[in-house]
């Protein structure tokens, strides 16, 4: 059942320039809410409050947040969104790679934890993230990307129950395939095809196929605006139907098969 469907709500937002966060500070400011949109760029969207920021600079998060206690007090609901993705072989991924993506997919919801916190712990609140089925499902020439919202995940769970005693809800969405920028933006490395040849590019090339008739962010906007209105949010799902599938055979199925079927849909 929804709590509080009729308070306006502070509500701040990372990774809001465009794609699923903007989408999702629209539909918070329509219902009402003050929407504060963190990210490195303007949105430029009306009747919501840009500040710069960068997940992966904490000083920068640490300092975003500050000036939103220092204007309301508190906050009702964070939304982690930042994020981005590395794509090609795991043993050609450079370092400087491989730690951009878990800096800004996990570390950066970490920072966001780190500094909203204290502006929920005495009235409650709800932490909201944006994760993505490759966290049950390791997608070949993905495997930073996959390894960053596995642990992603991780740290959800824990925080689900840490944050419980202040009343502090926390969850998590699962996108599958989702039509953003995300997919023009994507880091590719290209190294390694002495060794694998073409599957590199044709693996990224299903995967950006998929990405581009995907769902639109609405949906999974959408999603999160309904689960931070519940007093029981579940803490990890998905949207869509055949996403849910997938979900349900990551548990149901032995991983070895798991593993098996990813491999024949992305090793081309």
């Amino acid at each position: 059942m929804a709590d509080n469907a009729s308070i306006a709500r502070i509500v701040v937002i990372t990774g809001a320039s465009s794609g699923i966060g903007l989408a999702a500070a629209r539909l918070f400011r329509d219902r009402g809410d003050r929407v504060y949109c963190l990210s490195r760029r303007d949105p430029e969207e009306r009747d919501v409050t840009f500040i710069r920021a960068d997940v992966t600079d904490e000083e920068s998060v640490r300092h975003a947040f500050a000036e939103i206690g220092e204007r309301e007090g508190h906050i009702d609901v964070l939304l982690s969104n930042a994020g981005m993705g590395v794509s090609g072989a795991a043993e050609c991924t450079s370092m400087q790679d491989a730690k951009r993506q878990l800096d800004v997919n996990f570390f950066g919801l970490h920072a966001c934890v780190h500094a909203a916190v204290p502006l929920m712990r005495e009235h409650g609140g709800t932490i909201l993230a944006t994760s993505s089925v490759a966290a049950v499902f390791a997608i070949p020439f993905q495997a930073f990307y996959s390894a960053s919202k596995f642990a992603l995940n991780a740290l959800i769970l824990a925080l689900a129950n840490e944050l419980k005693p202040f009343n502090i809800k926390v969850a998590a969405i699962m996108p599958g395939d989702v039509r953003t920028g995300f997919t023009d933006a994507r880091i590719k490395e290209s190294a390694g095809a002495e060794h694998y040849g073409s599957s590199i590019d044709k693996s990224v090339a299903v995967m950006e196929h998929d990405e581009r008739g995907g769902m639109g962010p609405e949906m999974i906007a959408k999603r999160f605006v309904a689960l931070s209105l519940k007093k029981h949010p579940k803490v990890l799902s998905t949207v869509g139907l055949q996403y849910k599938l997938f979900c349900f055979l990551g548990k149901a199925l032995p991983i070895r098969l798991q593993n098996w079927i990813v491999g024949k849909m992305y090793i081309k």
